[in-house]
C-alpha cells in the first residue's frame, strides 16, 4: 500500500476550518499526498481515502464516491465498500511523466450528498527497469596518426529513460594503451563520454582500433549497455597523385550520341584509404562552354559526351583535367587532355595495311598492335561513316587509332602458340550508306614461339637399381624430359645436382650426358657401404630466359657375393681358425663339441653360410649341423679311437659363385675323472629329473608360450609406427641360432622387397634379376608371424632335445 502523508499541525487546523466552511456551501475539499512504485500490478492498493479523510464506509456507495478523470482508462479507482485507492493498471512512469524528473499524478476524488471533492497527489516513484541505451550498435570514428597526445573525441552518450540516480552514472572503455576515456558531468544533460589519445598512434602499426564503450546506470545491480566504438587510423597525406601518361590524345566524330566515352584518364595515388583515393574532376578554368559538352565521372575518370559536338565550329578541343585524393588536406594534380573531332566524310571505304608486323610475339600483351589499318571514304555523310570490324572469332581486335581513319589491329587476349600457331584475320570496312557499301582485307599473322614452357620429365621420381661392384664409366640409367616449345627453347639439357639432400656429395660421384640425360658411375659402388642415395636431376631448356624443372632420383644398391665368409670361432690366439676343444670320452651320443660360427657381410643368399666337414679322421665319430655349425658325437667312444681327432669345416655362403672358409678344431677325448662318484650323483639326478620332468616342461612351455604372445604384439607394434618414408629403410635382424646372417628390408613405390637371410618363408617370392638375394613380400604381418613361429619351433625343439 502506498505511503500517507499527514499534514502538520496549523495546516491541518485551518484545512478542519476550510472544511467547515466548505459544508456550508454544500461543498467540501481535503488533500492527501500518495506515493507508490511504477510497474506494481493491477489492484495494488495505494491508500485508504476513507480513514485519511474520516469518512463513513457505510455512505460510500449512496454517496457515489469516485475518482474523476479525463482519461477513457483511468490509473486508479476507489472501493466503494472500503474506500481504499486501488490501481487500475500497471504505470510506466517513463510514459506518464516522460519530461520530469519527479512524477505526480492529481487525483480528483468526489463524493455526492452532499458534495465533497477532495484532491490526492500520487507520486509514481521510479525502479530501475530500463537499462542505458545508444543510439548506435557501433560508431566509428577516423582519426589521423598525425593527431597529438591529449586530443579529445567526444561520444555520443547512452539514454536511460529512468531518472534521478537510476538514470546514466558512469562509463568504462575497454583496455587500450592508446587511448582513455574521459567523462564530462552536464548536470541535468547527463554525462558525456569523451575519448581521449594518450599515446601516438601510427597506422602502420594498428591501423584499426576497436573498443567497447560501457554505460552504466546507478541501481543495485547496475544495468549497462555497450557500443562497440571502431578506430580507423588514416594516413598521413603526403603523395600527390600521378597520371599513367603524360599526355593524352583522343579522336572523337561529331555528333557522337550523348553518354559516349571519349576517353578515360587513369592516376593513381601512393597513399593508402582516403589519402589513396583518387577523384577526377574538371579544373577550375575550363570554360562553361566546354562543361556543356563534356562530362567526367568522378570515379572512374571517363570523359563522356554531354552536349552536341560539331567540327565545323571546332575541330579540338584542350581539356584541363584535375585528380585531387580524399586527404583532409587534399593533393592534386593537373593533366590536359586533346580531344579532336572527327568530321564524317561521304568517301567510300577503302582499306589499306600499313606497318604491318607479319609475326607477332605470343607473350605480346592484350592491347599490343599487330598493324595499323587505315580506312579512306571519299563519300560524305552516313555514306562517309566507316565501320571497320573483324569477322572472326579470334584474339584480335581493331582500336581507333589517335589519327583520323586509322584503326589498330591489336591483340585482345594471350596467345599461345602450342594451341593455334597462324591466324588469317578478315578485316571488313563497311560504311552507313543505304544500301552499304564494304570491302575486306585479309592480313596473316603468325605467332611466333616464346620460351613460356619448363621441361618435364617422364616421370617423377625416378627409382632405379644398380650391382655392386659396377664399372665405373658404364651407363647405369637414364632420365628423360621433353619440351613443349619450339627450336632452342626445346632444346633440353641436363646437369646433377644434390641441393635438397642429405646424400649430395654422392652427386660428385655420377655423371650425365647434357644432351642425352644417360646417366654414368664415376665410381664403384658397395652395398657394404652404401644402400640407397638420391639426388636431384635438372632439366633446363635453352630458351632466354631459361626455364627448368628437376626430378628426385632414387638409387638403390643391390648386394653381390663378393664377401667370402669370416670365421669368428674358433680363432687362435695367432689369428688363424683353429681351437682345441677337449670332451670326456665316456660322453654319450648327440654330445655337443662346439659350435663353429661365421659371419658373411653380404645379405640374403649371398650371405647364407652353410657348413660341412671338409677332413675328418673318422665319420662315424662325429657330424655337423650344416645351418648352425654344431658338431656333436655320432656315438659314444671305445678303446680303441683314438684320443685326438682334427676336424676341417669348410663354411661357404650360397652366392651364384660360392665363396668360402675353412676351420679346424681338434678333439681331444681325456679320461673323465671321478667316474665312479659322477655315476652316483648322476643316478640320484636322474631320479629327480624323472619326478620333475613333467613339472618343468609345463613351466617351459608356458613361459615360451607368453614369449610368443609378446613377439607378435612387439611385432605389430613396430610395423604400425614404421614411418612410410620413400627411401629405404634397413632392418638387421641377427640369425637366433648363432650365425651372424642378417636381412634387409626397403620400399620402392607400392612394393616392398626383403634381402633375407639363412631362414626364408615358404610363401616369398624370388624377383627377376635380383640374383636370387630379393624376395618380394606380399604381406608383412604375415611374414612377422611366420618368422615369430620359426623362433618358436626352434625353442621348443632345444627345450624338448634337453
Amino acid at each position: 500500500m502506498g505511503q500517507r502523508h499527514r499534514l502538520p499541525g496549523g495546516l491541518q487546523r485551518r484545512v478542519v476550518g476550510c472544511v467547515v466552511a466548505a459544508l456550508f456551501c454544500n461543498v467540501a475539499t481535503a488533500q492527501l499526498r500518495y506515493s507508490i512504485s511504477e510497474e506494481v500490478d493491477e489492484g495494488t492498493a495505494v491508500g485508504n481515502i476513507a480513514k485519511d479523510l474520516e469518512l463513513d464506509k457505510s455512505t460510500l456507495r449512496d454517496r457515489k464516491c469516485r475518482i474523476v478523470s479525463s482519461e477513457a482508462d483511468p490509473l486508479f479507482h476507489v472501493n466503494q465498500n472500503d474506500g481504499v485507492l486501488y490501481v487500475s493498471r500497471k504505470i510506466d512512469r517513463e510514459k506518464v511523466c516522460s519530461e520530469s524528473n519527479a512524477c505526480f499524478l492529481n487525483l480528483k476524488t468526489v463524493l455526492e450528498n452532499p458534495l465533497e471533492v477532495h484532491y490526492a497527489r500520487v507520486e509514481v516513484l521510479d525502479i530501475n527497469d530500463h537499462s542505458p541505451v545508444f543510439q548506435m550498435n557501433e560508431t566509428t570514428l577516423e582519426i589521423s596518426e598525425s593527431v597529438l597526445p591529449g586530443t579529445r573525441f567526444q561520444l555520443r552518450p547512452a539514454q536511460d529513460l529512468d531518472s534521478g540516480q537510476l538514470s546514466v552514472q558512469q562509463y568504462k572503455v575497454s583496455q587500450n594503451e592508446n587511448f582513455r576515456l574521459e567523462v564530462k558531468d552536464k548536470g541535468d544533460d547527463g554525462k558525456i563520454p569523451i575519448l581521449v589519445v594518450q599515446k601516438a598512434l601510427d597506422r602502420e602499426t594498428v591501423a584499426r582500433h576497436s573498443l567497447v564503450l560501457t554505460a552504466l546506470d546507478g541501481g543495485k545491480p547496475p544495468k549497462s549497455g555497450e557500443m562497440k566504438v571502431l578506430i580507423n587510423v588514416l594516413d598521413v597525406n603526403d603523395n600527390a597523385p600521378v597520371f599513367s601518361k603524360d599526355v593524352y590524345i583522343v579522336t572523337l566524330r561529331e555528333n557522337a550520341p550523348q553518354g559516349t566515352t571519349v576517353i578515360q584518364v587513369n592516376a593513381t595515388d601512393l597513399d593508402d584509404g582516403p589519402n589513396g583515393d583518387v577523384i577526377y574532376s574538371f579544373s577550375n578554368g575550363v570554360s562553361q562552354n566546354l562543361l556543356n559538352l563534356f562530362d567526367i565521372d568522378t570515379t572512374t575518370g571517363e570523359i563522356t559526351v554531354k552536349g552536341m559536338i560539331d567540327h565545323e565550329q571546332k575541330d579540338k578541343y584542350e581539356i584541363e583535367i584535375q585528380a585531387s585524393d580524399k586527404g583532409l588536406a587534399p593533393l592534386t594534380a593537373e593533366k590536359s587532355v586533346m580531344i579532336k573531332v572527327v568530321d564524317v566524310n561521304d568517301n567510300a571505304p577503302e582499306i589499306e595495311v600499313t606497318s604491318f608486323s607479319s609475326s607477332i610475339s605470343e607473350d605480346s600483351r592484350p592491347g599490343t598492335t599487330v598493324a595499323l589499318i587505315h580506312v579512306n571514304d571519299l563519300d560524305s555523310g552516313l555514306n562517309g561513316n566507316v565501320i571497320c570490324s573483324i569477322n572472326e572469332d579470334v584474339p584480335f581486335s581493331l582500336a581507333p587509332s589517335a589519327q583520323n581513319k586509322m584503326f589498330s589491329l591489336v591483340t585482345k587476349s594471350p596467345l599461345d602458340r602450342e594451341k593455334r600457331s597462324h591466324y588469317d584475320l578478315t578485316i571488313t570496312a563497311k560504311d552507313a550508306g543505304i544500301p552499304p557499301l564494304s570491302s575486306e582485307k585479309t592480313v596473316s599473322v603468325l605467332v611466333s614461339d616464346v620460351n613460356d614452357n619448363s621441361p618435364e620429365f617422364s616421370q617423377n621420381p625416378y627409382a632405379f637399381y644398380i650391382n655392386e661392384g659396377n664399372n665405373p664409366g658404364a651407363l647405369v640409367f637414364s632420365v628423360k624430359a621433353f619440351d613443349r616449345d619450339e627450336n632452342e627453347n626445346a632444346l633440353v639439357s641436363y646437369h646433377v645436382t644434390g641441393e635438397g639432400s642429405k646424400d649430395s656429395t654422392l652427386a660428385l660421384f655420377l655423371s650425365i650426358n647434357s644432351e642425352t640425360g644417360d646417366i654414368v658411375a664415376m665410381r664403384q659402388f658397395d652395398f657394404e657401404t652404401l644402400k640407397t642415395f638420391r639426388f636431384q636431376v635438372v632439366a633446363s631448356d635453352s630458351g632466354t630466359p631459361t626455364l627448368s624443372s628437376n626430378v628426385t632420383v632414387n638409387v638403390f644398391i643391390l648386394d653381390q657375393n663378393d664377401n667370402a665368409p669370416v670365421i669368428l670361432y674358433p680363432v687362435s690366439s695367432n689369428g688363424s681358425a683353429e681351437g682345441v676343444e677337449e670332451i670326456p670320452r665316456n660322453v654319450n651320443a648327440g654330445h655337443l663339441v662346439t659350435k663353429v660360427r661365421a659371419y658373411d657381410a653380404d645379405i640374403g643368399y649371398n650371405g647364407w653360410l652353410l657348413f660341412s666337414l671338409q677332413e675328418v679322421s673318422d665319420h662315424s665319430l662325429f657330424g655337423l649341423d650344416r645351418y648352425t655349425g654344431q658338431i656333436r658325437t655320432l656315438r659314444s667312444f671305445t678303446e680303441t679311437d683314438e684320443a685326438e681327432h682334427k676336424l676341417v669345416i669348410l663354411v661357404k655362403d650360397n652366392g651364384n659363385v660360392s665363396l668360402s672358409a675353412t676351420a679346424t678344431v681338434i678333439v681331444k677325448l681325456v679320461e673323465p675323472k671321478e667316474a665312479f662318484a659322477a655315476s652316483d650323483v648322476k643316478s640320484a639326478a636322474k631320479d629327480d629329473e624323472d619326478n620333475n620332468v613333467t613339472f618343468y616342461l609345463m613351466i617351459t612351455l608356458g613361459s615360451v608360450s607368453v614369449l610368443f604372445i609378446i613377439s607378435i604384439i612387439v611385432l605389430i607394434a613396430m610395423q604400425c609406427s614404421k614411418s612410410p618414408d620413400y627411401t629405404s629403410k634397413y632392418l638387421q635382424e641377427t640369425n637366433y641360432d648363432g650365425t651372424l646372417c642378417h636381412s634387409i628390408q626397403y620400399r620402392s613405390g607400392d612394393k616392398r622387397y626383403m634381402l633375407v637371410g639363412p631362414r626364408m618363408s615358404i610363401g616369398s617370392t624370388i624377383v627377376p634379376g635380383s640374383h636370387a638375394n630379393t624376395l618380394v613380400l606380399p604381406d608383412r604381418r604375415r611374414t612377422s608371424e611366420e618368422v615369430s613361429y620359426n623362433i618358436f619351433l626352434e625353442f621348443c625343439l632345444k627345450v624338448s632335445g634337453r
